[in-house]
């Protein structure tokens, strides 16, 4: 199965692989043990890309999260990308996503905002929901001072980032304040198998079953009605009055079905829906940039997307 992988990423899974097996030695004390193998492992993938005219981090919002400003230029009044990183709601951070943040800032001419979110298992469903709600709040409040438009905002994010980001645009959709676009990274929107679970599932590629069940199990725990509300499993949500969507599907990814529906469902709702199937693809591969044309050329999709739906 892992012929079907473009060469670039299947160099990209061996090494990111390899540097699992080298720093957790086959085992993991405790989830902070795992997240600092997590880290570890991203790091070599985080590192260069583009500089920004700026970068600050501080803390924001009611809930006081901390996020991270991109700002590749120094214009006043930039758009804007709230960006949440992906990781099964359990692992990474700011810095294991800060060149894929910088790569958007610098190709879309927007300002990326990266949150800092509470994960699980510590926190479980609706926190992050929360703390995202209150970092939108306060763009809309305070984005000027930081040179930032906020009446230009966009959400986006990666596997569960991406679940968060729609979600959080479903609520913001509700509360009557909206946003004016998606970006959609191989989100996790559904717990449902579906056929790609089962062709794409193994250590042949970047996400196994086992792994998506154990994520949702952190995120969900044991809050009643979790596994069934919409905005945990935004499958079941209604979507209609969404902001333009761009959706980047992984054609080698046990998420790649959940992906190809939620595009559909969207259109079904009347969203305007940007769908792009990258052949050869893998969970995670928007990380390989440094090696990886098709990651490379999938992320400037992205930008070019956000660019214009932002009126950048």
């Amino acid at each position: 199965m892992t012929t079907e992988l473009d060469p670039d990423i299947a160099r990209f899974r061996a090494e990111t692989n390899a540097g699992y097996a080298e720093f957790s030695g086959g085992a993991y004390a405790d989830v902070a043990a795992r997240r600092a193998v997590a880290e570890r492992v991203r790091e070599r993938w985080a590192r260069g890309g583009p500089t920004m005219a700026a970068t600050e981090t501080l803390t924001a919002g009611s809930a006081g999260v901390t996020v991270r400003i991109h700002r590749p230029t120094n214009d006043q009044g930039l758009p804007v990308l709230v960006y949440l990183h992906g990781g099964g709601w359990v692992l990474f951070s700011l810095d294991s996503h800060d060149r894929l943040m910088r790569e958007y800032a610098a190709r879309s001419g927007c300002a990326v905002v990266g949150v800092d979110y509470s994960r699980s298992p510590e926190v479980r469903f609706p926190t992050a929901l929360d703390e995202i709600g209150a970092v939108c709040a306060w763009l809309r409040r305070h984005g000027a001072a930081h040179g930032l438009d906020s009446a230009r905002i966009a959400i986006g994010g990666d596997s569960a980032g991406g679940n968060l980001a729609l979600s959080s645009a479903i609520r913001q959709r509700d509360s009557g304040t909206g946003l004016d676009g998606l970006l959609l990274n191989y989100g996790a929107f559904d717990t449902a198998r579906r056929d790609s679970h089962s062709r794409y599932d193994g250590d042949g590629f970047m996400l196994t079953c086992d792994e998506m069940i154990d994520f949702w199990d952190n995120y969900l725990g044991t809050v009643p009605g979790a596994a069934e509300h919409p905005l945990a499993r935004p499958m079941l949500a209604e979507l209609a009055g969404l902001p333009p969507a761009f959706l980047c599907i992984a054609e080698c990814d046990i998420l790649a079905d959940e992906n190809r529906a939620m595009a559909t469902r969207l259109r079904e709702a009347g969203v305007a829906v940007d769908e792009r199937i990258y052949r050869g693809a893998s969970h995670s591969f928007l990380e390989a940039v440094d090696i990886s044309a098709l990651a490379d050329r999938a992320i400037e999709d992205g930008a070019a997307w956000l660019a214009r739906t932002l009126g950048r």
